[in-house]
Protein backbone atom coordinates (compact mmCIF):
# COMPACT_ATOMS: atom_id res chain seq x y z
CA UNK A 1 0.00 0.00 0.00
CA UNK A 2 0.12 3.77 0.08
CA UNK A 3 4.08 4.28 1.50
CA UNK A 4 7.06 2.13 0.91
CA UNK A 5 7.06 -0.85 3.23
CA UNK A 6 9.96 -0.51 5.28
CA UNK A 7 12.19 -3.83 4.48
CA UNK A 8 10.57 -4.55 1.35
CA UNK A 9 11.59 -1.98 -0.77
CA UNK A 10 15.44 -0.91 1.01
CA UNK A 11 17.18 2.79 0.36
CA UNK A 12 20.65 0.61 0.15
CA UNK A 13 22.03 -1.25 -2.24
CA UNK A 14 24.79 -3.81 -0.55
CA UNK A 15 27.64 -4.97 -2.20
CA UNK A 16 27.18 -8.64 -1.72
CA UNK A 17 23.47 -9.48 -0.24
CA UNK A 18 24.19 -13.11 -1.16
CA UNK A 19 26.78 -13.36 1.59
CA UNK A 20 25.52 -11.42 4.34
CA UNK A 21 26.49 -13.78 7.03
CA UNK A 22 25.02 -16.86 8.07
CA UNK A 23 23.25 -15.10 10.66
CA UNK A 24 22.54 -15.82 14.45
CA UNK A 25 20.75 -17.37 16.36
CA UNK A 26 20.16 -18.35 20.33
CA UNK A 27 22.11 -16.41 22.71
CA UNK A 28 24.12 -15.01 19.94
CA UNK A 29 21.23 -12.67 19.32
CA UNK A 30 20.31 -11.67 22.68
CA UNK A 31 20.75 -9.80 25.19
CA UNK A 32 24.30 -8.19 26.25
CA UNK A 33 24.85 -10.93 28.71
CA UNK A 34 23.61 -13.73 26.35
CA UNK A 35 20.42 -14.15 28.89
CA UNK A 36 17.55 -12.86 26.24
CA UNK A 37 14.36 -11.49 27.41
CA UNK A 38 12.69 -14.90 26.34
CA UNK A 39 9.24 -14.79 27.09
CA UNK A 40 6.34 -16.70 25.82
CA UNK A 41 8.62 -18.41 23.83
CA UNK A 42 10.42 -16.14 21.80
CA UNK A 43 13.82 -13.34 22.59
CA UNK A 44 12.54 -9.78 22.35
CA UNK A 45 15.72 -8.79 21.99
CA UNK A 46 16.36 -10.82 18.89
CA UNK A 47 18.27 -8.80 16.37
CA UNK A 48 17.65 -9.15 12.95
CA UNK A 49 19.30 -6.81 10.57
CA UNK A 50 21.47 -7.17 7.22
CA UNK A 51 24.19 -9.56 8.64
CA UNK A 52 21.85 -11.79 11.31
CA UNK A 53 18.26 -13.69 10.05
CA UNK A 54 15.18 -14.66 12.30
CA UNK A 55 16.39 -17.25 14.70
CA UNK A 56 15.14 -20.61 13.91
CA UNK A 57 11.59 -21.21 14.95
CA UNK A 58 10.79 -18.19 15.32
CA UNK A 59 7.99 -18.18 13.16
CA UNK A 60 6.51 -21.57 15.08
CA UNK A 61 6.84 -19.69 18.37
CA UNK A 62 5.11 -16.33 17.51
CA UNK A 63 1.62 -15.56 18.88
CA UNK A 64 0.26 -12.87 16.92
CA UNK A 65 -3.22 -10.55 16.65
CA UNK A 66 -4.67 -8.88 13.75
CA UNK A 67 -5.96 -5.39 13.51
CA UNK A 68 -7.85 -3.32 10.76
CA UNK A 69 -6.29 0.30 10.10
CA UNK A 70 -8.09 3.20 9.70
CA UNK A 71 -7.92 2.62 5.53
CA UNK A 72 -8.94 -0.56 5.92
CA UNK A 73 -6.10 -3.01 5.55
CA UNK A 74 -5.31 -5.84 8.00
CA UNK A 75 -1.59 -5.74 10.60
CA UNK A 76 -0.27 -8.39 12.39
CA UNK A 77 1.37 -7.77 14.95
CA UNK A 78 2.81 -9.92 17.76
CA UNK A 79 0.35 -9.59 20.84
CA UNK A 80 2.37 -8.47 23.98
CA UNK A 81 4.04 -5.90 21.12
CA UNK A 82 -0.16 -4.72 19.96
CA UNK A 83 -0.87 -4.52 23.38
CA UNK A 84 2.12 -2.15 23.85
CA UNK A 85 0.66 -0.16 21.12
CA UNK A 86 -2.11 0.58 22.53
CA UNK A 87 -1.12 1.86 25.27
CA UNK A 88 1.15 4.07 23.50
CA UNK A 89 -1.64 5.49 21.04
CA UNK A 90 -3.63 6.29 24.08
CA UNK A 91 -0.72 8.03 25.42
CA UNK A 92 0.26 9.83 22.36
CA UNK A 93 -3.48 11.34 22.23
CA UNK A 94 -3.54 12.80 25.41
CA UNK A 95 -1.32 14.79 23.94
CA UNK A 96 -3.56 15.48 20.27
CA UNK A 97 -1.14 13.02 18.83
CA UNK A 98 -2.81 10.47 16.54
CA UNK A 99 -1.35 7.57 14.90
CA UNK A 100 -2.49 4.16 13.06
CA UNK A 101 -0.36 1.04 12.40
CA UNK A 102 0.47 0.40 8.50
CA UNK A 103 2.31 -2.58 8.91
CA UNK A 104 3.81 -5.17 11.32
CA UNK A 105 4.68 -8.55 10.98
CA UNK A 106 5.52 -10.17 7.20
CA UNK A 107 6.37 -13.61 7.08
CA UNK A 108 9.59 -15.15 5.78
CA UNK A 109 7.52 -16.91 2.73
CA UNK A 110 5.78 -13.56 2.34
CA UNK A 111 8.91 -12.49 1.42
CA UNK A 112 10.30 -15.19 -0.47
CA UNK A 113 7.10 -14.36 -2.64
CA UNK A 114 8.11 -10.61 -3.51
CA UNK A 115 11.67 -11.35 -3.91
CA UNK A 116 10.63 -13.98 -6.67
CA UNK A 117 7.78 -11.79 -8.47
CA UNK A 118 10.65 -9.07 -8.74
CA UNK A 119 13.07 -11.72 -9.62
CA UNK A 120 10.37 -13.06 -12.93
CA UNK A 121 9.72 -9.34 -13.65
CA UNK A 122 13.21 -7.50 -13.22
CA UNK A 123 16.02 -10.17 -13.02
CA UNK A 124 18.20 -11.41 -10.29
CA UNK A 125 20.47 -8.52 -10.21
CA UNK A 126 17.91 -6.13 -9.91
CA UNK A 127 15.99 -7.69 -7.44
CA UNK A 128 18.90 -8.33 -5.21
CA UNK A 129 19.06 -4.14 -5.12
CA UNK A 130 15.94 -3.76 -3.95
CA UNK A 131 13.87 -6.19 -1.62
CA UNK A 132 15.22 -7.45 1.93
CA UNK A 133 16.26 -10.62 1.54
CA UNK A 134 14.14 -13.42 2.95
CA UNK A 135 14.88 -13.97 6.26
CA UNK A 136 16.47 -11.03 7.20
CA UNK A 137 13.75 -8.40 7.54
CA UNK A 138 13.12 -7.39 11.01
CA UNK A 139 9.46 -7.14 10.03
CA UNK A 140 9.81 -10.66 10.17
CA UNK A 141 9.59 -10.50 13.88
CA UNK A 142 6.44 -8.68 14.47
CA UNK A 143 7.93 -6.62 16.62
CA UNK A 144 8.62 -4.17 14.30
CA UNK A 145 5.87 -1.84 13.61
CA UNK A 146 5.29 0.85 10.97
CA UNK A 147 3.61 3.83 12.06
CA UNK A 148 1.65 6.57 10.36
CA UNK A 149 -0.08 10.21 11.38
CA UNK A 150 -3.58 11.44 11.64
CA UNK A 151 -3.32 15.35 11.29
CA UNK A 152 -6.69 17.62 11.49
CA UNK A 153 -8.48 14.05 10.93
CA UNK A 154 -6.70 13.25 7.31
CA UNK A 155 -4.25 9.96 7.01
CA UNK A 156 -1.07 10.93 6.38
CA UNK A 157 0.76 7.52 5.25
CA UNK A 158 3.40 8.48 2.48
CA UNK A 159 6.87 8.92 3.55
CA UNK A 160 7.68 12.20 1.75
CA UNK A 161 4.37 13.66 3.51
CA UNK A 162 4.97 12.22 6.93
CA UNK A 163 8.85 13.85 7.26
CA UNK A 164 6.66 17.29 7.50
CA UNK A 165 5.80 16.68 10.53
CA UNK A 166 9.26 16.42 12.46
CA UNK A 167 7.44 18.25 15.77
CA UNK A 168 4.86 15.43 15.71
CA UNK A 169 7.76 12.84 15.43
CA UNK A 170 9.59 14.35 18.54
CA UNK A 171 6.49 13.81 21.03
CA UNK A 172 6.12 10.06 19.29
CA UNK A 173 9.73 9.37 19.73
CA UNK A 174 9.49 10.80 23.66
CA UNK A 175 7.11 8.30 24.35
CA UNK A 176 8.24 5.18 23.01
CA UNK A 177 10.29 3.81 25.69
CA UNK A 178 7.58 4.72 28.64
CA UNK A 179 5.98 1.35 26.44
CA UNK A 180 9.19 -0.82 25.69
CA UNK A 181 9.64 0.50 22.27
CA UNK A 182 13.12 2.34 20.57
CA UNK A 183 12.97 3.95 17.55
CA UNK A 184 15.14 1.34 15.00
CA UNK A 185 16.31 3.20 12.44
CA UNK A 186 18.17 6.46 13.34
CA UNK A 187 19.72 9.54 11.61
CA UNK A 188 23.40 9.16 10.94
CA UNK A 189 23.43 5.11 11.99
CA UNK A 190 23.17 4.46 8.75
CA UNK A 191 26.51 1.91 8.08
CA UNK A 192 25.36 0.09 11.22
CA UNK A 193 21.41 -0.04 10.62
CA UNK A 194 21.32 -0.12 6.72
CA UNK A 195 18.38 1.51 6.05
CA UNK A 196 18.09 5.43 6.36
CA UNK A 197 16.11 7.47 9.18
CA UNK A 198 12.63 6.33 9.43
CA UNK A 199 11.20 7.93 12.09
CA UNK A 200 7.78 5.72 11.80
CA UNK A 201 9.83 2.77 12.43
CA UNK A 202 9.72 1.50 16.03
CA UNK A 203 10.76 -1.76 17.91
CA UNK A 204 9.32 -3.45 20.57
CA UNK A 205 11.60 -4.87 23.46
CA UNK A 206 9.42 -5.77 26.21
CA UNK A 207 11.61 -3.74 28.85
CA UNK A 208 11.15 -0.28 29.51
CA UNK A 209 14.59 0.03 31.67
CA UNK A 210 16.62 -1.17 28.26
CA UNK A 211 14.47 1.01 26.01
CA UNK A 212 14.69 4.15 28.04
CA UNK A 213 18.60 3.38 28.10
CA UNK A 214 19.21 2.95 24.66
CA UNK A 215 16.76 6.07 23.38
CA UNK A 216 18.65 7.92 25.80
CA UNK A 217 22.01 7.34 24.90
CA UNK A 218 20.70 7.99 21.32
CA UNK A 219 22.73 4.80 19.74
CA UNK A 220 21.28 1.86 18.17
CA UNK A 221 20.22 -1.54 18.78
CA UNK A 222 23.14 -3.17 16.89
CA UNK A 223 25.82 -0.84 19.64
CA UNK A 224 23.33 -1.90 22.80
CA UNK A 225 24.02 -5.25 22.31
CA UNK A 226 27.66 -4.66 21.14
CA UNK A 227 27.52 -6.33 17.81
CA UNK A 228 29.47 -3.48 16.55
CA UNK A 229 31.30 -0.50 18.15
CA UNK A 230 30.42 3.03 19.11
CA UNK A 231 32.54 5.45 17.08
CA UNK A 232 31.94 8.84 15.15
CA UNK A 233 31.91 8.75 11.06
CA UNK A 234 33.88 11.96 9.18
CA UNK A 235 31.58 13.21 6.30
CA UNK A 236 33.08 15.68 3.99
CA UNK A 237 30.88 17.01 1.17
CA UNK A 238 33.79 19.87 0.10
CA UNK A 239 32.50 22.21 -1.80
CA UNK A 240 30.69 21.53 -5.75
CA UNK A 241 28.72 23.99 -7.94
CA UNK A 242 26.67 20.26 -9.20
CA UNK A 243 25.05 18.75 -6.38
CA UNK A 244 23.33 20.54 -4.17
CA UNK A 245 24.16 19.33 -0.32
CA UNK A 246 20.50 17.18 0.22
CA UNK A 247 22.21 15.56 -3.02
CA UNK A 248 25.36 14.73 -1.45
CA UNK A 249 23.84 13.81 1.69
CA UNK A 250 21.50 11.45 -0.24
CA UNK A 251 24.22 9.54 -2.10
CA UNK A 252 26.32 9.32 1.13
CA UNK A 253 23.69 7.61 2.62
CA UNK A 254 23.60 4.78 0.13
CA UNK A 255 27.18 4.18 0.51
CA UNK A 256 26.31 4.22 4.46
CA UNK A 257 23.91 1.43 4.02
CA UNK A 258 25.71 -0.46 1.52
CA UNK A 259 28.50 -0.69 4.50
CA UNK A 260 26.49 -1.76 6.86
CA UNK A 261 26.45 -5.03 5.45
CA UNK A 262 30.55 -5.72 5.24
CA UNK A 263 30.62 -7.79 8.58
CA UNK A 264 33.06 -6.62 11.35
CA UNK A 265 34.63 -3.17 9.12
CA UNK A 266 34.49 -0.09 10.82
CA UNK A 267 33.67 2.97 8.94
CA UNK A 268 36.10 5.88 9.29
CA UNK A 269 34.99 8.35 6.64
CA UNK A 270 33.27 9.40 3.35
CA UNK A 271 34.57 12.33 1.40
CA UNK A 272 33.21 13.78 -1.86
CA UNK A 273 35.95 13.43 -4.39
CA UNK A 274 35.32 16.82 -6.25
CA UNK A 275 32.61 18.03 -9.38
CA UNK A 276 35.31 17.00 -11.85
CA UNK A 277 34.67 13.49 -11.82
CA UNK A 278 31.60 13.87 -13.50
CA UNK A 279 32.73 13.85 -16.84
CA UNK A 280 31.10 12.21 -20.49
CA UNK A 281 34.05 9.63 -20.38
CA UNK A 282 33.22 8.48 -16.85
CA UNK A 283 29.01 8.96 -17.42
CA UNK A 284 29.51 6.66 -20.40
CA UNK A 285 32.05 3.86 -18.17
CA UNK A 286 29.17 3.50 -15.76
CA UNK A 287 26.07 3.59 -18.12
CA UNK A 288 28.35 0.86 -19.56
CA UNK A 289 29.22 -1.26 -16.45
CA UNK A 290 25.82 -0.83 -15.49
CA UNK A 291 24.87 -2.89 -18.94
CA UNK A 292 23.10 -0.17 -20.62
CA UNK A 293 19.77 -0.54 -18.95
CA UNK A 294 20.02 2.79 -17.30
CA UNK A 295 20.04 6.08 -18.63
CA UNK A 296 22.07 7.54 -16.38
CA UNK A 297 22.70 11.39 -16.62
CA UNK A 298 25.30 12.46 -13.55
CA UNK A 299 27.73 10.80 -11.88
CA UNK A 300 29.79 11.59 -8.70
CA UNK A 301 32.67 9.58 -6.80
CA UNK A 302 33.57 9.30 -3.35
CA UNK A 303 36.31 7.92 -1.27
CA UNK A 304 35.98 6.13 1.78
CA UNK A 305 38.54 4.99 4.67
CA UNK A 306 37.54 2.16 7.09
CA UNK A 307 39.21 -1.11 8.63
CA UNK A 308 38.84 -4.26 8.13
CA UNK A 309 38.15 -7.22 10.64
CA UNK A 310 41.47 -8.83 12.49
CA UNK A 311 40.01 -12.13 11.05
CA UNK A 312 39.45 -10.81 7.64
CA UNK A 313 39.22 -13.23 4.87
CA UNK A 314 38.36 -13.06 1.11
CA UNK A 315 38.25 -9.85 -0.29
CA UNK A 316 39.81 -8.27 2.66
CA UNK A 317 43.20 -7.88 4.39
CA UNK A 318 42.80 -8.79 8.20
CA UNK A 319 43.29 -5.88 10.22
CA UNK A 320 44.08 -3.11 7.67
CA UNK A 321 43.15 0.31 6.86
CA UNK A 322 41.69 0.65 3.80
CA UNK A 323 41.98 4.43 2.71
CA UNK A 324 40.76 6.11 -0.82
CA UNK A 325 38.33 3.40 -1.36
CA UNK A 326 36.63 4.46 -4.24
CA UNK A 327 32.56 4.06 -4.35
CA UNK A 328 31.29 5.54 -8.34
CA UNK A 329 27.69 6.70 -7.93
CA UNK A 330 25.09 7.24 -10.54
CA UNK A 331 22.01 8.66 -11.12
CA UNK A 332 19.36 8.94 -13.64
CA UNK A 333 16.60 11.73 -14.29
CA UNK A 334 14.39 11.14 -11.43
CA UNK A 335 17.60 11.93 -9.09
CA UNK A 336 18.02 8.89 -7.12
CA UNK A 337 21.41 7.25 -6.50
CA UNK A 338 22.65 4.13 -8.02
CA UNK A 339 25.75 2.95 -6.62
CA UNK A 340 27.26 0.94 -9.87
CA UNK A 341 30.89 -0.14 -8.51
CA UNK A 342 33.66 0.21 -5.91
CA UNK A 343 37.10 -0.88 -5.59
CA UNK A 344 40.07 0.51 -4.00
CA UNK A 345 41.49 1.84 -7.73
Amino acid sequence: MKKLVCGILVLCMMLSLAACGSGKSGSENGSKDGSGSAADGIDYMALVNKLNALPDGWEEKIETVHMTNSVGDDVEVEKKAYDAYLGLKKDLEQEGVYVDLDSARRSVAAQQDIMDRFIEKYGAEYAAKTVAKPGYSEHHTGLALDLYLNVDGQDVYYNEDMVKYPEIWAKIHAKLADHGFILRYLKDKEHITGYGYEPWHIRYLDDTKTAEEIMSKGITLEEYLGTVGIYDVKIDYGTSELYTQEELEAAVIRIKCEFAAWEGCELHSIRYAGDEADTEENLKWLNDAAGGEQAYIQCAEFLMDYHSPKEASGAWNPDYEYTDWQFWLARTEDGGWDIVTSGNG
